[in-house]
């Protein structure tokens, strides 16, 4: 198991290595293969290597060895095995609490009221806690209700505005339809009055030619012809 890890070391994805090392993705992983085929250990999550410092100083090894990869990843194993056995575990020293209890009964009762007023103060924090808690539920609670309000306000509002288009729609079609019909009525009065000074010019050229006709003859009946002259003047 690795040992030799300092504690807040910096840890390297793949991609990251790649860039560190000036090498593709694909190599990292290649490079990694061969050091685990010759015994190498690496920190894994899951399938997935991390890598820390001293990995990525045996991958620039191998990338800048002329020797085989092979020999030289088992150089670097050798070297990996020394270190971690050079590195010993730190051992956590656990106190021995029988022999630091208090024994003075004045310093026992001083333990239990320092115990007690943790424990009021924790009981106290706790209480502050749920208070805010309830304040948080309370503000969330009324940031939905004013989300819903502000909703239903933009959909009324929204509403509002269609019924108002299609009423003033409603109300220009009804008004084209209404000067439709008055320029309709115009034109049939129109078309009535140009009937009616036909049908009056139509009686005037009828009464003019009965005139003349009733001249003519009245004309011929008194003279016999004489007046002809004056019978072409009225055909023309």
């Amino acid at each position: 198991m690795r040992n030799d890890i300092q504690p807040n070391e910096r840890a390297y994805s793949t991609k990251e290595v790649a860039e560190e090392v000036g090498i593709a993705t694909p190599t990292v992983r290649k490079y990694g293969q061969i050091l685990e085929r010759n015994g190498y250990e690496f920190l894994k999550d899951g399938d997935r290597r991390i890598f820390v410092e001293s990995d990525v100083k045996a991958l620039v090894a191998l990338r800048d060895t002329d020797k085989p990869l092979d020999s030289t990843a088992r150089d670097i194993v050798e070297q990996q095995k020394e270190r971690l056995e050079n590195t010993s575990q730190t051992d956590i020293a656990l106190p021995d609490t029988a022999e630091t209890l208090p024994t003075d009964p004045n310093q026992i009762k001083e333990a239990f009221k320092y115990l007690v007023n943790e424990l009021a103060a924790a009981r106290e924090m706790n209480i502050q806690l749920k208070n805010d808690m309830t304040h948080i539920k309370t503000t969330v609670s009324q940031l939905q209700q004013d989300h819903h309000f502000i909703s239903s306000s933009i959909g009324n509002t929204a509403q509002k505005t269609n019924n108002k288009i299609e009423k003033l729609t409603e109300q220009q079609r009804e008004h084209y339809e209404t000067l439709l019909e008055q320029e309709r009525e115009r034109t049939e009065l129109l078309q009535e009055e140009i009937q009616k000074m036909r049908d009056e010019q139509k009686k005037e050229w009828v009464s003019q030619n009965d005139f003349n006709k009733r001249l003519e003859e009245e004309m011929q009946k008194r003279d016999g012809g004489n007046w002809a002259w004056l019978f072409s003047l009225f055909k023309k």
